[in-house]
């Protein structure tokens, strides 16, 4: 297992000032090469669906260009589309290419392709690999977990590329990006929630703008509440709770989330 420690903190943040392309997918979609800001100079659309999927398929091996043509354009697409979109690509992202030249960002093995994520910082990325610092030193190092889960919240803006919400081929990754935010903004208020309990409040309070239905984030805020001596507050908290799960899913709350209630009307 990896033994985390600042010098892994200091890496993410060092990996953002090295990168040759910085991408920004959280509440915006924005691309900052060689320290310039990247013009609106796709041509079409279907160049940014080509690029954005080639950053949700970073982790994949690569992949055939009838595999991205299926997924992204089904039966409109065609190989001229992706030649086209490729094409918008290296225009947007090296306007210096020549014709022929080796590309920076995007590899390609005959028919297959995908980017070179050596070169690129990803923030969606890297609000995952904070995340991940933080989990592993959870309960062993917790003044580096703090500072992990805050670099990761700080870097959510919004949802994963919000242009994007009703395509399908951007769910999985949205939603998944969405729940580790949320599981950062629950594990920064547990920690912060003896000696800092309205700052375990606010964080509760934004996961629950993401999601109100995130119960966990009721269940710390009441808790917080009683840490300030407030138990109007708490019960407001609870029956507030109560009234958001009836309404979207018609279940009452969890048995943990009622004893903790009970804790403290008794």
């Amino acid at each position: 297992m990896i033994q985390y420690d600042d010098g892994h903190i200091q890496a993410l943040m060092d990996a953002k000032d090295k990168a040759d392309l910085k991408v920004s997918t959280l509440g915006q979609f924005h691309l900052v090469l060689d320290d310039n800001p990247v013009p609106d100079n796709w041509g079409r659309d279907k160049a940014i669906q080509l690029f954005q999927f080639f950053l949700i398929s970073r982790n994949r091996l690569a992949l055939h260009k009838e595999q991205i043509i299926d997924r992204l354009w089904d039966e409109s697409g065609s190989d001229q589309v992706f030649k086209v979109a490729l094409h918008g690509i290296n225009k947007t992202i090296e306007p210096n290419k020549k014709s022929r030249g080796q590309t920076r960002f995007i590899q390609r093995q005959g028919a297959t392709y995908k980017l070179d994520m050596s070169k690129i910082w990803l923030d969606s990325q890297a609000l995952e690999s904070y995340i991940e610092i933080g989990n592993h030193v959870k309960g062993m190092n917790n003044e580096l977990a703090i500072i992990a889960f805050q670099l990761a919240i700080n870097l959510y803006k919004g949802p994963f590329l919000p242009n994007r919400i009703y395509e399908d081929w951007t769910t999985t990754e949205r939603e998944r990006i969405q729940i580790f935010t949320l599981g950062a903004y629950i594990s920064l208020a547990e920690l912060l929630l003896e000696e800092q309990p309205n700052e375990s409040i606010r964080l509760t309070e934004e996961a629950l703008n993401i999601d109100p239905t995130w119960e966990e984030a009721y269940r710390i805020q009441m808790a917080a509440h009683i840490a300030n001596g407030n138990r109007p507050q708490a019960i407001r908290t609870y029956k507030r709770c109560v009234d958001v799960l009836d309404k979207e899913f018609g279940i009452a709350p969890l048995p943990k989330t009622v004893g903790l209630f009970e804790s403290f009307i008794g």
